[in-house]
């Protein structure tokens, strides 16, 4: 495997330790994550968006992401952007969230 898809894979395997407090599900299986880039020099850019735009934890949950990304090995930076179009619905979901949630 290249190094690339490795360090894109272990990001992921953080992501889903970061949980939105008001749902049982992480935010990778919630289809919160929309791309995940890293280049090179190891700097992380990733887009993401929230249930709602207006989410109270908003803060807590995108400094979550930020600090577990900086985690990962080879990892010197994160950015993060912060979108809401597309807008976030439950078809996004994996089919485990959606399980987990009562939706299947």
């Amino acid at each position: 495997m290249n190094e690339h898809l490795e360090k894109e894979e272990k990001i992921v395997a953080v992501l889903k330790t970061v949980f939105d407090p008001e749902i049982p599900v992480n935010v990778y299986d919630l289809g919160l994550i929309y791309n995940i880039e890293v280049t090179e020099s190891g700097i992380a850019n990733i887009t993401m968006t929230l249930t709602a735009p207006n989410c109270p934890m908003a803060d807590f949950i995108v400094e979550d992401v930020k600090y577990k990304v900086e985690s990962v090995e080879d990892i010197a930076e994160v950015n993060i952007s912060l979108v809401f179009d597309p807008p976030w619905d439950k078809d996004m979901m994996s089919e485990e969230a959606k399980l987990e949630l009562g939706f299947l």
